[in-house]
């Protein structure tokens, strides 16, 4: 498996890494959210652009809604599980352990509604955007098309093998 992962070939293999990245990514950002939701640090850098609030934002008291939790800690958690998703399986998955394409297309898109929805929110309660938010929604919506290849052949492996 180790090999597989590190250095298969693959259009399959190389888009799943593209997402492992995009994955990481935007786990930074949501680890970064978490430290200012935590008060590890006080303040979250963003560039000098205007409608860019992410201590606005991120101390909002929506932002600590669902489960009485920093939503960017359940976000970096959700990031997790995406990121095992893409890694998870060797380099034919998509005939092998059709499940898991399909498994990480489903997770993706329920991302990008994730980080849609809450780009709006931000907006229209707020009038404003975190920079960091931006980039793990931004992260999301550039995984959902490298997914699709992949979940659409184990979606035909999966038909063709149940007739």
């Amino acid at each position: 498996m180790s090999e597989e992962l590190r250095t298969g070939d693959g259009v399959h293999i190389r888009l799943r890494r593209c997402v492992t990245g995009l994955s990481l990514v935007a786990s930074g950002a949501m680890a970064l959210i978490t430290a200012y939701q935590t008060g590890i640090i006080p303040h979250l850098p963003e560039p000098p652009l205007p409608r860019l609030d992410a201590d606005t934002i991120d101390a909002a008291p929506e932002a600590y809604r669902l489960l009485a939790t920093p939503d960017a800690a359940l976000g970096l958690a959700s990031y997790a599980a995406t990121t095992v998703l893409a890694t998870m399986g060797g380099v034919h998955r998509a005939t092998e352990q059709p499940l898991i394409p399909l498994a990480l297309a489903a997770k993706v898109t329920l991302d990008v509604v994730a980080a849609g929805k809450l780009t709006v929110d931000q907006w229209t309660h707020h009038r404003a955007l975190c920079f960091w938010c931006l980039l793990g929604a931004a992260a999301s919506f550039a995984s959902l098309p490298l997914v699709i290849p992949e979940a659409r052949e184990a979606w035909r492996h999966r038909r063709n093998t149940e007739q």
